[in-house]
């Protein structure tokens, strides 16, 4: 879960991370008093998406005064930010800036440890700079176990050049960011720009923080506030709802599998078929696990089937600790459950432990809205068909 800018720095407040003030507005009044609340004199109108870019596009405004910071704050609320809506600001203490840097850690799965990141030269995109100047960009691998002490982070601040006068406080300040990093179980911490102020603090000035969904819900119930739920996706909502592992695309064939590995499969082998059937493409990731029993496949199949981007659906499932007529019957269960919610047709490729038997349970329940498939590439290639015969308009050829 990504975070907004105001709450990765409410967060770092937590942590005793140094931040400047900042209030959060959803009106230009609401601004007009969060600037007031900060002293009444200048202040920063921030706009709170969570999408890079937000300056260049007229999302950060400087003001003067209480009547200012509501002025520009009505500029921005209501801005498109690239796709992103703009529905509240940050309202933050204004800033005398010395000098500007750049820290991040990270989860590096390639390496399988973390990855500290740090640049004297902060405040650009940080992407830009890796490109036109690595150098510039110290890149510090950091051991899981450890983690980032005093030694860590002073050879941290000595790899990104920083002179030898600030080292030992933007040392400090990056050990209160780790604390953030594993208190809160994130994959990312990173603050552009880390700053020097005229009267020589080290604060971070913007913040931004992914935490691990995998950590919230038992080590860390409290994360379930941050989530912007006005803003999320319905269909992923209901999935998450029914502990289902969904993500939504673009596509029009809905996929249902077993096992995340086999449903990034499916995704490809679909997407290569789509290429002879009018170019259509998987319409989401849905990995049901293990237990495919009727309530399972029906809430599934019930986050799917009300996509109205979906025109057919692909349930591809290889048999293991839940063997293939487990699965048929929960096929044959959840179409019973959904009644007339189950409109759109569905390819079922089943293989694996009991396949024959499960093939036979799908047989002779005859559903008319149900294709078997021997092959995975066949189901793919006959979804896709389905498909896209929905979205022209005309029937597709009967399975053979």
């Amino acid at each position: 879960m990504d975070l907004f800018e105001y709450q990765a720095r409410d967060m770092f407040e937590k942590h005793g991370v140094p931040v400047l003030g900042g209030v959060v507005a959803t009106t230009p009044e609401e601004a007009r008093a969060a600037a007031e609340k900060l002293g009444g004199g200048t202040v920063v109108v921030k706009a709170q998406v969570k999408t890079g870019g937000r300056g260049k596009a007229g999302g950060v405004k400087l003001a003067h005064s209480p009547a200012e910071a509501a002025e520009k704050a009505g500029e921005i609320l209501g801005m498109d930010i690239k796709g992103h809506a703009v529905h509240r600001v940050m309202v933050a203490q204004g800033a005398r800036i010395a000098e500007e840097f750049y820290f991040s850690v990270l989860l590096d799965r390639a390496n399988r440890n973390y990855l500290a990141m740090c640049s004297v030269e902060g405040g650009m995109e940080i992407e830009q700079l890796a490109v036109e100047r690595p150098e510039a960009l110290a890149r510090v691998a950091v051991d899981p176990i450890v983690g980032i002490d005093a030694a860590k982070a002073a050879e941290i601040v000595e790899t990104a050049k920083f002179p030898a006068a600030l080292q030992a406080d933007v040392a400090a300040v990056i050990q209160q960011l780790w604390t953030v990093f594993t208190a809160e179980d994130a994959t990312l911490v990173e603050v552009n720009p880390l700053v020097r102020t005229e009267d020589g603090a080290i604060v971070a000035l913007d913040g931004k923080v992914t935490l691990d969904d995998n950590a919230s819900e038992v080590r860390h119930p409290d994360h379930e506030a941050l989530e912007d739920k006005a803003s999320s996706d319905p269909l992923e909502a209901k999935a998450k709802a029914h502990g289902l592992n969904y993500v939504k695309l673009d596509g029009e064939v809905g996929i249902i599998g077993n096992g995340a590995g086999l449903v990034m499969s499916t995704l490809d082998v679909v997407a290569y078929a789509g290429e002879e059937h009018g170019g259509v493409k998987p319409a989401n990731f849905l990995d049901i696990g293990g237990g495919a029993n009727a309530q399972v496949m029906a809430a599934g199949l019930d986050v799917i089937l009300n996509d109205p981007q979906v025109k057919s659906v692909f349930v591809n499932v290889f048999g293991g600790i839940t063997a293939c007529d487990e699965v048929a019957k929960g096929i044959v269960g959840a179409l019973e459950i959904l009644g007339d919610e189950a409109s759109k047709p569905l390819v079922v490729r089943l293989d694996g432990n009991n396949v024959e038997l499960g093939r036979t349970i799908l047989r002779e329940a005859n559903h008319p809205l149900v294709t078997l498939a021997e092959t995975m590439d066949g189901g793919a290639d006959k979804a896709a068909e389905l498909a896209h015969a929905a979205s022209v308009g005309v029937a597709a050829p009967a399975a053979v």
